[in-house]
């Protein structure tokens, strides 16, 4: 009988290669898979979906720590996705993970997370993509007691699937133990946005520049989002995709439509007169 193939799996971040995540969720991957990581070589927290254009894109291979391989980019986590999946890799992964992140990347954080752009960049090559996020900014929060909810996750996102162009959000709610994790909820995404300052200060040569700050403002209080259900204390499973279009608001428009065709019509009248 044929030893089945086990899966290969693709695991990236951004808050750097040697960030205390990434190490802990190779670990959780390594249980259910092969493993590959090929992630940025410094933090790129922030990036979105940015990808690099403008310099030159080097990898530098690492020790391979009980993976298959383990490599370094000087760009961004996209970046370390489409080299992994056009240069460095001989096969597709059968799984992507993103992760795990040193902070929150729950409501309209997603959209600023280079965390998720990995997962969206995953999810748009046909990948089963993940990205797990802990709300606490601190690189030594303990991680170990998360690892039967990873590992459930892993588990069901491989034997079960995602649907096509689907990656899912995982947030996980600040801890030191398994029991101040209720369980796993799924959840739709906050409205929420940041208000933001820039503070101006001066550098040392007496020249000015801007510091930013921030406070999140949340305008949603319904208990199926991913802030409720972290605020009490379950890990938020959001489902999200790639496609922007607002197609519930298309009704909202349908007079546009009428009002662009008229346009065309005067225009092409104007134009058989001029004829």
């Amino acid at each position: 009988m044929l030893k089945k193939e086990r899966p290969l799996i693709l695991v990236t971040n951004d808050d750097g290669i040697h960030a205390p995540g990434i190490g802990f969720l190779i670990s959780v991957a390594s249980e259910f898979g092969d493993v590959v990581v090929i992630a940025p070589e410094q933090g790129m927290s922030g990036m979105s979906h940015a990808i690099t254009i403008k310099t030159p894109l080097r990898y530098k291979l690492l020790a391979s720590n009980g993976v298959l391989m383990m490599a370094s980019v000087n760009g961004t986590p996209v970046d370390c996705v489409k080299v992994a999946l056009r240069r460095l890799l001989q096969k597709k992964p059968d799984l992507l993970l993103s992760g795990v992140n040193h902070g929150s990347n729950a409501s309209v954080n997603t959209i600023y997370s280079g965390t998720m752009a990995a997962a969206f960049e995953g999810a748009m090559a046909g990948i089963p993509s993940v990205g797990f996020s802990l709300v606490d900014y601190d690189h030594q929060a303990p991680l170990e007691h998360l690892r039967p909810f990873l590992n459930q996750i892993v588990e069901e996102t491989i034997s079960k699937g995602l649907p096509k162009n689907v990656c899912l959000n995982v947030n996980i709610p600040i801890s030191k133990n398994a029991d101040e994790i209720k369980g796993i909820k799924l959840c739709r995404q906050a409205l929420g946005y940041w208000q933001e300052a820039f503070e101006e200060r001066l550098d040392p040569h007496k020249q000015p520049y801007f510091w930013m700050s921030g406070e999140f403002v949340c305008l949603d209080q319904g208990e199926d989002t991913d802030l409720q259900a972290l605020e009490n204390h379950y890990i938020s499973l959001v489902p999200m995709h790639f496609d922007f279009t607002a197609h519930q608001q298309f009704n909202h428009f349908t007079n546009w439509n009428t009002i662009e065709n008229q346009s065309e019509t005067t225009n092409q009248h104007e134009i058989l007169q001029k004829k």
